[in-house]
């Protein structure tokens, strides 16, 4: 069973957040004309750069959990994150320890960066709907009906 990140702890704050996608492309020098490049790899990680803010009793539970299911940070975990199609469970873990600095006397603001296995893009399929269409009006569409399909219907029919 996959660790989870703790549901009683916040997700990454927007302020500082970040995404760096890894190199993909191996690109050659030619003596004469221009340079050749070619894809590498099919999965690339990204990596992210996150921060949290947590009160006294979260911060606890973040090195409990830090330490025991996430292994010192080795283990991957699933955690939600922000991408370029929204907030999504995304397979991520630690590529450094974590620093935590003390604001104000109450908050801990913890930084580090996440390495996720893929970031989450529109398909292909998707991609040409989108460049056809207006791609705000299509993702306020997909709220509204994502939101009216799980909050705004019955439950399933009894037959």
């Amino acid at each position: 069973m996959p660790v989870s990140w703790p549901a009683t702890l916040p997700l990454p704050t927007v302020e500082g957040y970040g995404i760096r996608p890894g190199e993909a492309i191996l690109r050659t020098e030619m003596e004469a004309g221009p340079a050749r490049q070619r894809k590498r790899f099919t999965q690339v990680p990204t990596r992210i750069a996150v921060r949290w803010l947590m009160r006294r009793e979260q911060f606890a539970l973040f090195e409990a959990w830090y330490r025991w299911h996430a292994k010192e940070g080795g283990e991957w975990f699933l955690i939600d994150l922000l991408g370029g199609i929204g907030l999504g469970e995304h397979e991520a873990r630690f590529t450094r320890q974590f620093e935590a600095r003390l604001r104000g006397g109450v908050l801990w603001e913890i930084a580090s960066e996440l390495e996720i296995r893929e970031r989450p893009v529109l398909s292909a399929d998707a991609l040409a709907i989108a460049l056809d269409s207006d791609l705000a009006a299509l993702f306020r569409d997909a709220d509204a009906l994502h939101a009216l399909v799980h909050s705004g219907l019955p439950g399933p029919y009894a037959w």
